[in-house]
């Protein structure tokens, strides 16, 4: 199995029109989707699809109807030219907790069948349920960076007028996921989630949750805590303009 838990921290750092920040401790699950069936069978107190302590559901991600992740990703790698034989997808997500989970960003990594990374995918979601995937071809580098303008709803405190620059780190003993986001040209907001990797066990599974229990309750929590922060300091509520289910976009 080459799946992984990565221990670690997500700062959300906000520069204009008023300043904020938070950090929070939290822990990852990088799964690859072949091992699910082996985690579930291996694993204490993780499950894959079914209620347990910790665990897995296809309709978290994706078409978010319960069906195959692989064959998602392989359906859109295909529309959009991207080799889709042979391939690796690990997916980096939070897990559920006692059956809860809301991620704010999931991550696939697309790899071929020598280990090269081919594609990203963006899994945007906000609390709407609503969810955007960007969809980028990859060269095989440690550092991933792209572009591209802003075209899902997230936050009610900024703007849809933006471009994002996504920056993250070839996953292996460490974990590092940056997003810059800026309006006109001025960056507006800093969001990184970094991590450091411990094998997907059960020892450190239940390590890593009584380190971060409760932690998706927390993450959920902790989003609407800070956005009466940011209303309490005078930040305008922007009105969601258009309601969606689940769109994707290619990105150059």
């Amino acid at each position: 199995m080459t799946s992984s838990i990565y221990n670690g921290t997500v700062i959300h750092k906000r520069f204009k029109p008023k300043k904020h920040f938070f950090k929070y401790r939290v822990f990852s699950l990088l799964i690859d989707l072949n091992d699910l069936r082996d985690l579930n069978k291996n694993i204490s107190f993780f499950s894959y699809n079914t209620f347990n302590l910790i665990s897995f559901y296809d309709k978290d991600h994706g078409a978010r109807d319960g069906s195959s992740l692989v064959k998602w990703v392989k359906k859109n790698l295909r529309e959009n030219n991207i080799n889709s034989d042979n391939i690796r997808i690990k997916l980096l997500c939070y897990p559920r907790i006692f059956g809860y989970v809301f991620n704010p960003l999931s991550i696939f990594f697309v790899y071929d069948k020598k280990e090269n990374l081919v594609s990203i995918l963006y899994e945007v979601k906000n609390t709407f349920g609503e969810q955007h995937t960007y969809i980028f071809k990859t060269e095989n580098n440690d550092l991933l960076q792209h572009s591209c303008a802003k075209k899902f709803h997230v936050s009610p405190f900024i703007e849809m007028n933006c471009n994002y620059f996504f920056k993250s780190l070839k996953p292996a003993e460490k974990i590092l996921v940056v997003i810059d986001q800026y309006q006109l040209d001025k960056k507006i907001l800093f969001a990184s989630q970094d991590g450091n990797r411990v094998d997907f066990s059960s020892w450190e599974l239940l390590k890593s949750y009584l380190k971060h229990p409760l932690m998706t309750f927390k993450v959920i929590s902790a989003i609407h805590f800070e956005a009466f922060k940011l209303w309490a300091k005078g930040i305008r509520f922007i009105k969601k303009k258009f309601k969606i289910k689940n769109n994707i976009t290619f990105e150059n």
